[in-house]
């Protein structure tokens, strides 16, 4: 007669297993999990020509060009309380023989500003386009102001142009948010 063995020592093996995966547990340390996502986002991104800077119909230079962007991932409740910093990151590259002034506006609903940076553009040529970098870190207490904006505004001012004038002005640029959450 033969006798089977795999049925008892199943059963044997199941107790052991469940007996092996229960030990005392402190739900109390789920309260000191602390989550420190980062994220990154593209922001900007544009590609003026030297004509954009000139009105050939009026002979009249156009010295500021501007676009708006919407900033929705600022407008979330839980992100606007878990943002500790930014990290906001330009890339020009500029083959137009003229140096540049870049403005960034950050801006609320009603358009007040809540925060503004600016920065230097160099010369480049066509022949040798210049790449200027430029980064800004964004905490303590402007990481408040920042986070009240709904947009942000970037202004790009040439000193001077006219109808010969050639080349393109290119952007780039993204964002690094750190936060934390509890």
């Amino acid at each position: 007669m033969k006798k089977n063995l795999t049925i008892p020592s199943l059963g044997i093996l199941l107790i052991l297993l469940l007996a092996a995966c229960v030990k005392d547990t402190d739900f109390e340390q789920a309260d000191n999990i602390t989550l420190r996502p980062t994220v990154e986002l593209d922001l900007i991104y544009f590609d003026l020509s030297a004509s954009d800077f000139f009105d050939s119909n009026t002979s009249n230079q156009i010295l500021t060009v501007s676009d708006t962007t919407e900033l929705r991932f600022l407008s979330d409740g839980e992100i606007q309380d878990g943002l500790k910093r930014a990290e906001f990151y330009f890339k020009f590259t500029n083959s137009i023989q003229r140096s540049f002034t870049a403005d960034f506006q950050f801006l609320s609903e009603q358009n007040d500003t809540t925060y503004a940076v600016q920065t230097s553009v160099s010369q480049g040529t066509i022949a040798n386009p210049v790449i200027t970098e430029f980064i800004e870190n964004v905490e303590g207490n402007a990481i408040a102001d920042l986070t009240m904006a709904s947009k942000v505004v970037v202004s790009v001012t040439i000193p001077s142009s006219d109808a010969n004038l050639t080349g393109s002005l290119n952007l780039k640029s993204k964002t690094t948010y750190y936060t934390e959450f509890q």
